[in-house]
């Protein structure tokens, strides 16, 4: 390789990295508090209850800020897509097309349109009507997870297909949706989220709490939320990412052999794999993966030292209104799931290279031919954006939580005869409307 083009291809992976991971940490968060919101509601519709009824308009503005943000990485995402990647998809856009176009239709037709429902439902529809909306939504999310899980299990565990003329063609869709390199997948990235979640909920509330807030009752039950959504999901990520490991080393043995630092299986690979595909260096650079890998592992350990005991002083009432320590430690906790899944990620990731479709397609051959200066100005453009939008989230996030519930622009009765009948005020003081 040229070393013009060695240039382009590493720029064309940082470029996606920086994409991909950065529309991950959105996804994250959407993904779970979406399943929050809609069980919150869930609640609410059934109890009528004021309080269940501003839980879900507050913990649904944040839902709403962080999904705005997100779609528009994952715009920006797809054109750094389009433009660094055109190889990928000459070769295998005929098995990668249809997921990628089920999950548009789903994600931006299905999901947007009920979101739009929901966010602009409130007092216009009835409460099951405006349920359902929320669910949809929520549905909706987990499917859009999957189909893009479908095409990246693709690439890790290439089934399904038969090639015809250099290129991959679909054989069996089937094998292609029951991919055990997509359903390990997809289950550990739903329980991470509801993971990042609960954290995300808890640490907030704990915030609240610790400023001695009036709305005590409210954050009070938001930490209980936060804290038992914590745990059950931690343990269940943790039993996906062990079943992910056991198929990593059938499926992946080169990086199974790095994550376990096995010099000697990495030699046997290595000649192997020369053998049967020519020369090269077929082994993943162990700083990233096996790096990686052990953030991962040590970012969940510590999580499961917050949600063990911290599900249990969850029942004590004086633990969860007074425990100042353990509303800061809460507070410090938030960047821990984003840690572990992006780490997470990373070793998904890079331990696959110089694959970017696993023994079909190196990921030198899949970058687009463009030129090094193209490639450079895009990675400059696409990495501000990113950065811009993670700032502004991140200050549209803190500059609404830190309000607290009795300034919520959702959901807001605006009618004129909402003061009248005593639902609401225009300062917002008067709790919510019931359902």
């Amino acid at each position: 390789m040229n070393p013009d083009a060695s240039e382009v291809l590493d720029l064309a992976r940082l470029q996606f990295a920086l994409t991909a991971g950065g529309h991950f940490l959105f996804v994250a968060l959407t993904l779970g508090l979406a399943t929050v919101v809609a069980c919150l509601q869930t609640k609410a519709a059934i109890s009528g209850s004021d309080l269940d009824a501003r839980l879900v308009r507050f913990w649904g503005q944040l839902y709403v800020i962080n999904y705005a943000v997100g779609i528009v990485t994952g715009i920006v995402m797809e054109f750094q897509f389009g433009l660094s990647w055109s190889g990928l998809t000459h070769h295998a856009g005929n098995v990668l097309g249809a997921s990628l176009a089920v999950e548009t239709i789903v994600a931006f037709f299905v999901e947007s349109t009920f979101l739009g429902l929901w966010i602009f439902g409130w007092h216009r529809m009835g409460r099951w009507t405006h349920l359902a909306a929320i669910w949809v939504v929520t549905l909706t999310a987990y499917a859009s997870a999957y189909w893009i899980l479908v095409s990246n299990g693709f690439l890790n565990n290439p089934v399904g297909h038969r090639v015809e003329g250099g290129q991959v063609v679909l054989a069996d869709p089937v094998a292609v949706l029951t991919n055990p390199s997509t359903l390990l997948a997809f289950g550990h990235i739903v329980a991470g989220a509801l993971l990042t979640a609960g954290f995300f909920v808890a640490a907030v509330s704990a915030y609240h709490l610790f400023r001695r807030t009036p709305e005590w009752a409210f954050f009070g039950r938001s930490l209980r939320v936060g804290v038992f959504l914590s745990f059950p999901a931690a343990m269940v990520t943790a039993v996906f990412g062990g079943l992910q490991l056991r198929s990593i080393a059938a499926l992946q043995p080169v990086k199974s052999a790095v994550f376990r630092h096995d010099t000697a299986e990495l030699a046997r690979l290595q000649a192997e794999l020369t053998a049967r595909f020519g020369p090269g260096d077929y082994i993943p650079s162990e700083a990233w993966t096996r790096g990686s890998a052990l953030i991962m592992l040590i970012s969940f350990a510590l999580m499961l030292y917050f949600t063990l005991p911290g599900f249990v002083m969850a029942f004590f009432r004086a633990a969860v209104f007074r425990f100042g320590v353990w509303h800061v430690a809460l507070i410090a906790a938030v960047p821990l799931p984003y840690t572990a899944m992006i780490s997470g990620w990373v070793f998904r990731e890079a331990g696959r290279q110089p694959w970017v479709v696993y023994g079909l397609l190196k990921t030198e051959d899949a970058v687009s031919d463009v030129s090094a200066t193209a490639m450079r100005t895009s990675l400059v453009a696409f990495t501000t954006l990113f950065a811009l939008l993670a700032v502004l989230n991140a200050w549209l996030l803190v500059r609404h939580a830190r309000r607290g519930p009795a300034d919520v622009g959702l959901g807001r009765d605006e009618r004129p005869e909402a003061d009248a009948e005593g639902r609401e005020d225009p300062a917002g003081t008067l709790p919510a409307p019931r359902y």
